[in-house]
């Protein structure tokens, strides 16, 4: 089901059809401010693995990041950070970056593994904002990728995402084009500040 919601105001009783179709396990694609995602509800080990599987993914080894509204919610999922590390997250969120941080206890039960580190991503996006916003806890993300393994490149257009990925997607959010490039990727573990990835986000200390 392709879903048409504004990019700048997103109406209220649209968001509100997304976030009941997370609550029911459902998988939605969404537009970030980076590239579109593919995402569920946290809670949800079902839709987790379903996502897995469509990616080809090993949960006890896949980077996936959470989707939240701000960093109010960080501290359920992450071990305490020196104040260095959070005025910097401070400084350039919302905005097109993944912060990689020590998980807490609750990551792994979230996973059924012993995963260490999770992704962090505030998307400087009112659509993806406000679904987690609604939902009252983030969301499971990873990149919506083209369906040719020998592709690279991200999808955009969100008409061809429903097209390549309604047998997975209950929901694909047409909120505009997406971008072509992904966030920059900044390793927060063991206290220090560490660019893996260069991506759209240009780091402000």
């Amino acid at each position: 089901m392709l879903l048409r919601i504004h990019p700048d105001n997103p109406d209220e009783r649209s968001i509100g059809k997304v976030v009941e179709c997370l609550r029911n396990g459902g998988i939605v694609v969404y537009p970030t401010d980076t590239v579109y995602g593919l995402g569920c509800d946290i809670n949800d080990q079902h839709a987790i693995e379903r996502i897995a599987r469509f990616k080809g993914l090993n949960l006890k080894k896949a980077d996936l990041s959470f989707v939240c509204y701000d960093l109010s919610h960080i501290s359920d999922f992450v071990r305490p950070m020196s104040n260095e590390i959070f005025k910097m997250m401070k400084k350039n969120l919302p905005g097109p970056f993944t912060f990689i941080l020590d998980a807490n206890s609750n990551v792994p039960k979230l996973f059924k593994n012993n995963k260490r580190t999770v992704g962090i991503r505030v998307p400087d996006n009112n659509i993806a904002r406000e679904i987690v916003s609604q939902l009252g806890h983030p969301i499971l993300s990873t990149s919506v990728k083209a369906p040719d393994d020998d592709m690279l490149e991200y999808m955009t257009d969100p008409e061809l995402i429903e097209e390549t990925h309604s047998h997975i997607a209950d929901i694909v959010i047409d909120g505009g084009y997406g971008g072509h490039q992904a966030s920059t990727v900044v390793d927060c573990t063991g206290g220090g500040i560490e660019i893996v990835r260069e991506g759209k986000g240009r780091l402000v200390f």
